[in-house]
């Protein structure tokens, strides 16, 4: 262990307790490194100040925000309006525009706090470009996560264009991170898998660990007791209600499933398809048996979830998948796609995966998974035990954050004795020029 301690800036652009997913990620590291102690501050953007101060009034004096500028409000409008493919490749791309703002502000925060270790948790996109290198300390990148691409029966999703700007982005990135190559120049890179790993630019100078995205907080999503009751099943669902979530799957099945047992269907979120998502719903005669409850919060999730007995997370584009590890940890089964982020969570032992090999087969493989837990309870209970089991081990935050602090501490360690070797290098140089000008052979030829 480094015999000063830890001084860590955690940045990120996006730092949120409402929205989940990776905009949470950095929150919590710099959550609970305050809570043991750590001398750590956050960097992030204005949008998130009034929600952070409510949320951690003591730690005002520790987080610093990046004002808003008319670039940020004009590529935000652009990626809203873009098709979702092409979104996920100019968004990073496009977020460059607040990446100048945010190294500058990195810049002024680490002198002025003597900041030994900048940490960057977000995006979590392997193309993203990070501008983040040059700061006068170690930094640490990640846990990244992606190098998706849609299953092969799904490749339509895509189209043409979508697969055209893939390609086109890829190769632009690629270009930028030489540019700017924070991701290249940093100290410890971390990925989720080795799908992520491979879609890292070309030119990684630093150490590369595997260390999983997500984690868990076992405070908020538990297991309750459950009512003792036969029927209806209640199946969950918690996401974004955009195309590539699955949710039409997911209603199809849905219908298939109630022509044989009572069940309900709960679907929690917003998106572009929830107007089409509900004509279907309509259309299938699923009206009284299906609710949309639009965006709800986290602990409100967390509440419902108690009351549920089985979730489903049909996505076809998941590179992670937390609501799979809050289900797992409020003491529910899973079904969830063999595609992506759920198959690093689940096996056979404690979920049910479905193979997206086509539409038509996805939906049927849905619908008999859904059926087959509903009329079995036993069956039921033991994944669920399996499955809490499974995240209490492997994807508590503080078990997270307990090897985050000693990857922490290793890249300060091994950071400080490269100054050394590099100073002992450059002392060693400048002695021999001054031995090589003083030598008799140099004064003579002098």
């Amino acid at each position: 262990m480094p015999a000063d301690p830890a001084k860590v800036l955690i940045v990120a652009e996006n730092c949120s307790a409402i929205f989940g997913g990776e905009a949470i990620l950095p929150l919590h590291y710099f959550r609970r490194l305050r809570a043991r102690g750590v001398e750590a501050w956050l960097l992030t953007h204005a949008r998130n100040r009034e929600r952070l101060l409510a949320l951690l009034p003591a730690e005002a004096d520790r987080m610093h925000f990046a004002p808003d500028t008319l670039l940020n409000r004009l590529s935000s409008r652009l990626l809203h309006n873009a098709p979702t493919a092409v979104g996920r490749v100019i968004g990073p791309i496009l977020g460059l525009f607040s990446q100048f703002t945010f190294r500058r502000l990195a810049l002024r925060i680490t002198r002025v706090q003597g900041i030994n270790l900048v940490h960057q948790p977000s995006p979590v996109s392997p193309r993203a470009v990070s501008l983040l290198f040059g700061l006068g300390a170690p930094v640490v990148i990640g846990p990244l996560n992606g190098g998706m691409s849609y299953p092969p029966g799904f490749k339509q999703f895509e189209g043409k264009a979508g697969r055209a700007s893939v390609a086109v982005g890829r190769l632009l990135s690629n270009l930028l991170h030489y540019i700017f190559p924070g991701k290249l120049r940093a100290d410890l890179v971390l990925v989720a898998n080795e799908r992520t790993r491979r879609a890292l630019p070309k030119g990684v100078r630093g150490l590369v660990i595997e260390c999983v995205e997500n984690g868990v907080d076992l405070s908020l999503w538990k297991p309750q007791a459950r009512e003792d009751r036969a029927s209806p099943i209640r199946f969950v669902f918690s996401g974004r209600l955009v195309d590539w979530k699955g949710v039409d799957c997911l209603l199809r099945a849905f219908a298939r499933v109630v022509s044989e047992t009572p069940a309900t269907l709960d679907i929690f979120g917003d998106g572009t398809e929830r107007g089409s998502l509900q004509k279907l719903a309509s259309e299938l005669g699923l009206e009284k048996l299906v609710t949309f409850h639009g965006w709800v919060d986290q602990p409100r999730i967390a509440a419902h979830l108690a009351s549920a007995d089985i979730f489903v997370l049909p996505s076809l584009w998941e590179c992670g998948g937390a609501v799979v590890l809050e289900a797992m940890a409020s003491g529910l089964p899973v079904i969830a796609t063999r595609w992506g982020g759920p198959a690093d969570y689940l096996d056979d032992t404690c979920g049910v995966l479905v193979d997206p090999t086509n539409p038509e087969e996805f939906v049927e493989g849905l619908a008999g998974a859904m059926t087959r837990l509903a009329h079995d309870a036993g069956l039921r209970e033991r994944l669920a035990a399996a499955a809490l089991a499974r995240v209490r081990s492997q994807f508590d935050w503080e078990k997270k954050v307990d090897r985050m602090l000693e990857m922490y501490d290793q890249v300060r360690l091994d950071h400080l004795a490269k100054a050394e070797t590099d100073q002992y290098t450059r002392d060693a140089s400048q002695q021999s020029e001054v031995d090589l000008e003083s030598s008799p052979i140099s004064a003579g030829q002098a």
